[in-house]
C-alpha cells in the first residue's frame, strides 16, 4: 500500500494554485472522494480548501486519525462541521474567499446550497475544469503506479485463456477474473465521474450479449444480470464461433488502466476477423498521430473518418442509433479523465505525460463486438504503451 508522497501533493496543489491565479480564484473547496485523494492522499469526510497561495488546508471531520496518517500536507486538521469553516480558516490567516472554485459536476445540490451559505456573499464558479487538468497530466510516479495496474490486467487476461470453456456463463467467467484481480490487490472500486456511470471490474461477455446496447456512455454494453444493473455480465452461456470479450480494468493503488482483448473459440465468421483486423489498423493510426500538441477533437475525426472509409460507420463504437462519439478516454483516479478522444474537443491538446485509453470497436447486432483496447501515456515522441497483453485474437 502506498501512501502519496508530501512531494507529490505539493507539486499538485501548486499546479492548481497556478490555474486558480490565471482564472482569478481566491480559493478551491473539495469534497469528492477522488479529487480527496488526489491532492490529499486520503479520502476521510472532510473539506480541502486550496487557497490562491499558501498551505492547503484539509478539514477533517471522520476519521481524522486516519487522515493525518495518510495524508502528507502540513495541515490537516479536525473539524466539527462544515458551518465552522470560516472560523477554521480565520485560524490559519485565510479570509473569506470573495470568489471561490467547487466541483459544480458532482457536488449534490443540497451540498452546495449549504456551502454557499456558509460561504456568504462569495461567488462560486465551477472549479472542476481547472482540477481535471491539474490530474490529466500524471507525474512518473502515477505511471508507475499505472504500469503496476496494467501489470494486473494482464495477469486476469492470461487467467481467462486458462478457464473460458464452452458451456460456462459470462457471470462465471467474469466472476473467476474478478477473483485473480483481488487476489492481485485490485481495489475493487472503478471510479467513474459522469453522473449515474456506474462500473465493477469491467465488461466480459460474449456472442450476441456484447452487442447489446446499455444506457451507459459506452460503445459495448451488455445484458448484465438484472435492470438495476443493466451492463456487463448475464447468465448468458459461451458456445464456439463467438466473440469473448474481456474488457477489464486493473485498479490498484487508487489508479487505474484500461484494456480489452478478443478471445473466441474455435475461430470466428469472417465478417468479424476483418473488423477485429480493421479495429487494430485504426489504433495504428492512433499512433502515428498522437503527439503533444496533437488536438484531441482532430484525433478522434481522423480516425473516425477511418473507419468510415473501411465501411463501418453504422457499426463503429456502437450499433447504429446507440453509437458513442468518442474512441478514447482519459483515465487515472476515475475512468473518465482528461482527455478525450471524441467529437467536438477542437480546442484541447494533448501534453506529454497525459494518459487515455483507447478502444476502436465495431458491433454487430445479433452476431457480437470486436475491437482492441490500450492505455497509453503521451512521450514526447509519441504514445507509450501502459497495458501490454499480446493483441493476437485467441482462439482457443
Amino acid at each position: 500500500m502506498r501512501i502519496t508522497p508530501a512531494t507529490e501533493l505539493t507539486r499538485r496543489i501548486q499546479a492548481l494554485q497556478a490555474l486558480m491565479q490565471a482564472e482569478g480564484l481566491d480559493g478551491m473547496l473539495m469534497m469528492q472522494n477522488a479529487d480527496l485523494f488526489y491532492f490529499t492522499g486520503s479520502i476521510q469526510q472532510g473539506l480541502l480548501y486550496v487557497p490562491v497561495s499558501g498551505e492547503g488546508l484539509y478539514l477533517v471531520r471522520k476519521d481524522y486519525t486516519r487522515a493525518r496518517m495518510e495524508c502528507g500536507l502540513k495541515e490537516v486538521h479536525p473539524l466539527k462541521s462544515p458551518k465552522d469553516l470560516p472560523g477554521r480558516l480565520s485560524d490559519f490567516g485565510y479570509p473569506l474567499p470573495q470568489k471561490v472554485g467547487m466541483e459544480l459536476d458532482v457536488l449534490p445540490v443540497v451540498h452546495f446550497q449549504r456551502m454557499q451559505k456558509i460561504l456568504g456573499d462569495c461567488a462560486v464558479v465551477d472549479g472542476t475544469p481547472l482540477i481535471r487538468a491539474v490530474r490529466a497530466v500524471k507525474s512518473k510516479y502515477e505511471i508507475e503506479i499505472m504500469k503496476d495496474a496494467a501489470l494486473m490486467v494482464d495477469k486476469v487476461y492470461q487467467r481467462a485463456k486458462e478457464v473460458i470453456r464452452v458451456g460456462m456463463t459470462d457471470l462465471e467467467l467474469a466472476a473467476e477474473l474478478e477473483f485473480t484481480a483481488r487476489k492481485l490487490g485490485h481495489q475493487g472500486i472503478t471510479r467513474m465521474r459522469g453522473f449515474n456511470s456506474e462500473l465493477f471490474f469491467g465488461h466480459i461477455f460474449s456472442g450476441a450479449d456484447s452487442a447489446a446496447p446499455a444506457y451507459l456512455d459506452a460503445p459495448l454494453g451488455g445484458l448484465g444480470v438484472n435492470p438495476s444493473i443493466g451492463q456487463g455480465a448475464s447468465y448468458k452461456r459461451i458456445e464456439r464461433h463467438e466473440p469473448i470479450t474481456v474488457d477489464f480494468a486493473g485498479a490498484f493503488d487508487g489508479y487505474l488502466v484500461d484494456q480489452t482483448r478478443m478471445l473466441c473459440i474455435g475461430g470466428l465468421p469472417d465478417e468479424l476477423m476483418k473488423a477485429y483486423d480493421d479495429m487494430m489498423a485504426i489504433q495504428n493510426r492512433l499512433k502515428q498521430i498522437a503527439r503533444p500538441g496533437a488536438v484531441w477533437g482532430e484525433i478522434y475525426d481522423e480516425c473516425y473518418a477511418l473507419a468510415c472509409e473501411m465501411g463501418y460507420k453504422d457499426h463503429f463504437m456502437g450499433s447504429s442509433g446507440a453509437q458513442v462519439s468518442f474512441i478514447g478516454h482519459g483515465i487515472g483516479v476515475e475512468v473518465d479523465e482528461y482527455p478525450f478522444i471524441a467529437r467536438g474537443f477542437k480546442e484541447q491538446k494533448l501534453e506529454e505525460f497525459m494518459t487515455f485509453a483507447f478502444e476502436p470497436k465495431a458491433v454487430f447486432p445479433g452476431l457480437g463486438a470486436v475491437g482492441i483496447e490500450n492505455t497509453f501515456w503521451v512521450g514526447a515522441d509519441g504514445l507509450k504503451h501502459l497495458t501490454f497483453s499480446d493483441e493476437s485474437l485467441v482462439i482457443l
